[in-house]
């Protein structure tokens, strides 16, 4: 795919990997160091994404008219400079749980920014045939930096300090950032906004309307809200279950959730041939059912070495089905965008799949605390084995027509001028 992709792609897998090392540094830094309880932990891991994501909110039209390798770049510096507050803040005694939030947000923001602006990026440098096989590759990295990355972290953190991740990680982005700056290629077919017109709030908007009136776009995305927040409430509740009712000691806790990333490996690796001998329409519908099938067994995990292996199992099995199913679908939801709406879609996407997820895992605690967490685990396995009947039909994936590349002219075209007549954008 070309030096410019190989340089891409280094500077995500050394961006993932910093993060796989700071992975929870936030909440460990706010027990640690700030004496934090758990209501002020359970804040930092709301609060901040939360505040990240209404900012965020108007950067979807910001990045859409802009291009987009500089955008990722200034959202790299953004983040190193962010992060590095931290341990500066930490060797003067100045930290305080306050700028934890406020770094969070910002991060949070940042990340939702890059990410809009890296996928318009992709299609525009990946030829179109090729584009699964990037997705795979973005995938496979990030579950090796997520199976590497936290037990070296925590190590770390044992050895050198709290802020030792959080170090790291900052650096990574300022290494992915030159990264990309070795990139020498243009992206030459950003969408243009007319002379003297302003963001309204209809661009805002743009992006939710696309997914919600796709024919084949909508119902992915409604599945996709209902099946991550779910999976991602199970979570803190698996970890109050095994860490303390069940008595499992951390680095078997770890290790749980550390070695099934191995399944996500695979299964982004062999995206491409299943694809190719099962067809697209059917992995993202099978695929898709069976990402559902599995969470109900966390519901069971026993003390001993029979519950560590029975969560491993299930979620290698849940970690594999996602890494199959997501580079195909991420291939099949640029295709049917269209390239000047590209960021403020990736931008609606990750906004609501942060707010999905802080509502199911709020509710989540909320009936753990009234019942239990094996009772909430039980809950969301049953509710997640509904979630295959909001995905697409074979026929409306059929239906779904053409590309969006091929009608892009005549779309591009028709936002030019509404732009320029002050008229309602499409």
């Amino acid at each position: 795919m070309g030096r410019h992709f190989r340089w891409l792609w280094t500077s995500y897998a050394i961006s993932a990997y910093g993060s796989g090392l700071g992975f929870g540094a936030f909440p460990l830094i706010a027990v640690l160091v700030l004496h934090s309880g758990p209501a002020q932990v359970s804040a930092l891991s709301a609060i901040g994404p939360a505040v990240g994501a209404l900012i965020a909110l108007p950067l979807g039209p910001w990045v859409e008219f802009r291009r987009k390798r500089p955008v990722m770049i200034t959202m790299d510096l953004v983040r190193f400079a962010a992060m590095m507050t931290i341990p500066c803040a930490y060797a003067f005694g100045l930290l305080s749980f306050v700028q934890l939030l406020v770094v969070s947000a910002v991060v949070a923001a940042a990340k939702i920014a890059f990410n809009a602006a890296s996928g318009a990026f992709v299609k525009e440098l990946v030829p179109p045939s090729q584009l699964l096989v990037a997705n795979a590759r973005f995938e496979s990295t990030t579950w090796s930096s997520i199976a590497v990355g936290p037990p070296l972290g925590g190590a770390a953190v044992g050895l050198f300090g709290p802020v030792t991740t959080v170090v790291a990680d900052a650096v990574s982005y300022l290494l992915s950032a030159l990264g990309i700056t070795a990139i020498r290629r243009r992206d030459e077919h950003r969408p243009v906004r007319a002379a003297g017109s302003r963001l309204r709030f209809g661009d805002v908007l743009d992006g939710w309307r696309h997914l919600l009136t796709h024919r084949a776009l909508r119902p992915f995305f409604l599945n996709h809200l209902l099946t991550s927040g779910l999976i991602m409430a199970t979570e803190p509740l698996l970890a109050v279950l095994m860490l303390g009712r069940l008595g499992f000691p951390p680095w078997q806790f770890g290790l749980a959730f550390a070695a099934p990333c191995v399944g996500g490996f695979i299964g982004s690796r062999l995206a491409r041939r299943v694809v190719a001998r099962f067809g697209r329409d059917r992995i993202l519908l099978v695929v898709g059912t069976l990402r559902a099938v599995w969470l109900i067994g966390l519901a069971f995990v026993r003390p001993g070495v029979v519950g560590l292996l029975t969560v491993m199992l299930v979620e290698f099995a849940i970690i594999a089905c996602m890494s199959l199913y997501n580079p195909v679908f991420v291939t099949y939801r640029l295709e049917q965008t269209p390239p000047d709406r590209i960021a403020r879609t990736l931008t609606a996407w990750s906004i609501s799949s942060s707010a999905s997820i802080a509502v199911c895992s709020a509710l989540g605690g909320v009936l753990a605390s009234w019942t239990s967490p094996r009772t909430a685990l039980v809950v969301a396995g049953l509710l997640i084995l509904a979630t295959p009947l909001l995905l697409p039909r074979r026929r409306e994936l059929l239906g779904a027509g053409a590309p969006a590349a091929a009608v892009t002219s005549s779309r591009a075209a028709s936002q030019v001028g509404a732009d320029a007549s002050g008229g309602v954008r499409e």
